[in-house]
This record gives C-alpha cells, structure tokens and sequence, in this order.
C-alpha cells in the first residue's frame, strides 16, 4: 500500500511543480527577481550561463532538502517528493534549454504535435523582453490555443 502512496506522491509532486514553475516564473522572475531572469529574454553577455540559472539551484537545494528529511528522519515522503521535484527539473531542462533553446544542439528535429505546441507558447513568452505584459509563463502544460495550427 505504501507504494501505491508513493507514487501518488511522486506524481503529484511532479505536476504540482509545474504549477510552482508557473507562478515562480509570472510572480518572481517577472516580478522581483526580474534582474536575475531579464538575461534570459536579452542576451546582454557572451556567457553560456546566465544568471537565469539560479533558479535551477534554487529547485535543486529544495529537492535535495527533501532527500535529506527522509534520509535523516522518519519522514518518507521526502524521498518521493524530493524525486518528484527533480524529475520535474529534469524535465524541465530537457524541454526549455536543450529542445527549446537548444543551448545543446540536440532534438532539433523534434516536430510533433506537443513540442510544435510548446515551442509556439515559448516563442510567444519570449515576445516580451520586457518585465511585463508577458504571456504564457508554463512549461510543459500550455494553453491548448498554442497546439492549434
């Protein structure tokens, strides 16, 4: 039976992350956090890296502090919730920096329905280089006006 919660946990751990992607991408990177994220809709340096970035680490140590409430204490969905988070990043970068922006020059090809969906809502978030008036702050769940043709 745990299992069966343990999954669970998993999964709602990952989609719920897509909902923490959402509102941390519309009211913390377009919000206060903006000088962190604006390099990331203009480019203003050489770097490979951007300062953008530190979002990742930030999910990443929240994920990590749940591998270690279950390492640690008797809390065992910190194991489930700490995979669920990191496989919703893993998810995450796979899409928006390797597929999206290819920042590696892979799945270039990738054609389908959902990724043509995804890179349409992308295109149209990234319209906006500035702080406001942006649309389209999800990742892997957009509006299904971006899948029609």
């Amino acid at each position: 039976m745990q299992t069966v919660f343990w999954i669970l946990i998993f999964l709602g751990t990952y989609c719920f992350m897509e909902f923490m992607a959402w509102f941390t991408h519309k009211y913390i990177m377009h919000g206060f956090l903006w000088s962190l994220h604006k390099d990331h809709h203009k480019k203003d340096h050489d770097s490979w890296f951007e300062r953008n970035d530190a979002f990742f680490i930030f999910y990443a140590v929240v994920s990590i502090g749940f591998f270690l409430l279950w390492k640690y204490t008797s809390f065992w969905p910190g194991l489930p919730i700490g995979l669920g988070i990191f496989a919703y990043g893993l998810s995450y970068f796979m899409v928006h920096d390797i597929f999206i922006h290819q920042r590696f020059k892979i799945f270039r090809d990738a054609n389908n329905w959902y990724a043509k969906g995804v890179r349409r809502a992308h295109k149209m978030h990234h319209k906006h280089i500035g702080k406001e008036d942006g649309e389209c702050f999800g990742m892997l769940f957009v509006p299904f006006k971006y899948f029609k043709k």
